[in-house]
């Protein structure tokens, strides 16, 4: 269960396992989940690493915050690892997490020790037609515009981010009440105020494509990417251009969805603490 702390006057709920010796891992969830993500792999990455998983703001058990941005979850993430004594890291990125997790990185790429990509968009080939509404209201925020863009707000969004267009023994695999809890905080006073809020924020993430593409080819941080290959959300061509930039990547495309840690949590486990292993040893 998810310890409680305060964050510059913020009740911030966050996962503590393993060493404080060990090599941190800082694992960020996506939309629409919570540290409850990572669930299934904490207990084998502890025995490794100095695991940080935590609920952002809105999220999970975290309270809410006004003004939402990712930049903003950013500097909260920051005043958690300052509290937790992290200088260095090695970073999860996956969906909104990656939002927040890459303004970390390219504001101090030294404290990057390395990186684990997951379903993670950060270049324009991850945004395919099924992005057109959120673009437009981006363009020209109308009220009809932000209506379109956020429609998935809903019991039944919340559910297609988990088994959207994915086969469906791979949804077999899924605990509805996963999804039913993501609804239930989602549904609770002034959060889904909070996520049209990030809905349009996040045209500000994808304004910064070309700043983490150069944090990226400059720095060249050692890289892990494990894919969902029936992600309905971002687009399989953004693998490459991940690789184009990290050409050291050790990329994976797995036989599973946006939500890859549901399906293949075992699996991603033992890759990531390998890949931990090899970087923490000089050999990645």
């Amino acid at each position: 269960m998810p310890e409680r702390l305060t964050i510059e006057g913020i009740d911030l709920a966050v996962r503590l396992a393993g060493e404080r010796s060990a090599p941190a891992l800082l694992l960020i969830h996506g939309f629409p989940s919570s540290s409850a993500t990572f669930r299934n792999v904490i207990a084998p990455l502890a025995q490794r690493c100095y695991v940080v998983a935590p609920d952002l703001p809105g999220y999970g058990q975290s309270d809410p915050i006004e003004q939402p941005s990712f930049s903003r979850y950013a500097d909260i993430i920051e005043g958690l690892l300052t509290q937790l004594g992290i200088d260095r890291f090695h970073l999860y990125l996956h969906d909104y997490g990656a939002a927040v997790g890459l303004h970390l990185a390219t504001r101090a790429p030294e404290r990057i020790r390395g990186l684990i990509v997951q379903n993670a968009n950060a270049h324009a080939s991850g945004i395919g037609p099924q992005w057109a509404a959120t673009q437009a209201y981006w363009d020209d925020p109308t009220p009809e515009r932000e209506a379109e863009a956020t429609a998935h707000l809903s019991y039944e969004g919340t559910r297609y981010q988990y088994v959207g267009d994915i086969p469906r023994d791979i949804a077999g695999r899924i605990d509805p009440q996963q999804w039913e809890e993501d609804w239930r905080v989602m549904s609770q006073t002034g959060r889904l105020e909070l996520q049209r809020a990030l809905v349009y924020d996040y045209r500000n993430h994808v304004a910064r494509f070309g700043d983490i593409a150069d944090y990226l080819r400059r720095h060249q941080p050692p890289a892990l990417m494990l894919w969902g290959r029936h992600d309905a959300f971002f687009s399989i061509d953004e693998t490459l251009d991940w690789i184009k930039d990290l050409p050291r990547m050790q990329a994976h495309v797995l036989d599973g969805p946006h939500l890859l840690l549901e399906t293949h949590a075992a699996e991603c486990a033992r890759l990531m603490g390998d890949f931990i292993a090899r970087v923490e040893a000089g050999h990645a």
